[in-house]
């Protein structure tokens, strides 16, 4: 995916995720949180739990606000169905396995039918990993145009209309060349 198409927030958690995940120890020198107000009120965590749910552990109050509900310990995947669940579980599951951050596209709705075009971004939270073998993950949840189309209902469904699995092209694999002069 071109990064000039993804969305200005999307560029930004993106490359503070490449920086902490370069430097760990120098992520508190970066940008501040103060420094991106939008991006943070829309911003989640979940975590897969032995039961193979994907719960959130918290989300900012824009998300919930759009969502209508507080989320933490709802289920990530209730908000799919279908085709789009079992792919987003693929897709879960290869962002974890990859360590490396994926992006999709999809359409909330409401209930009455209004709709909306969201982005989100998920990226391996790799220092919590390896600490009592808990798989989380950070999101994004961006809207793409105005809320207001929304007309104050919460979305309660989501419908996948792209996904943009983990790059690992630009990834080394680890392989090791050996020849045999035999």
């Amino acid at each position: 995916m071109k990064s000039r198409s993804l969305h200005p927030n999307t560029r930004t958690l993106l490359s503070a995720w490449g920086r902490m995940k370069a430097a760990p120890s120098e992520a508190g020198h970066g940008p501040n949180t103060s420094d991106h107000p939008d991006l943070v009120d829309c911003l989640f965590v979940i975590e897969r739990t032995e039961e193979g749910v994907w719960a959130f552990r918290n989300a900012g109050e824009r998300m919930s606000s759009l969502l209508g509900r507080e989320l933490a310990a709802h289920d990530y995947l209730d908000f799919w169905t279908g085709h789009d669940r079992e792919m987003l579980t693929s897709f879960l599951s290869s962002v974890h396995e990859s360590k490396l951050p994926g992006i999709l596209h999809a359409r909330g709705e409401t209930l009455t039918g209004q709709r909306i075009d969201i982005e989100m971004t998920l990226a391996p939270l790799t220092s919590l990993t390896s600490i009592g073998g808990k798989v989380r993950l950070l999101g994004l949840y961006q809207t793409l145009g105005g809320a207001g189309l929304l007309q104050g209902r919460p979305v309660w469904r989501h419908r996948l209309t792209a996904i943009f699995p983990p790059d690992i092209a630009g990834e080394p694999v680890g392989l090791k060349l050996v020849a045999n002069n035999n």
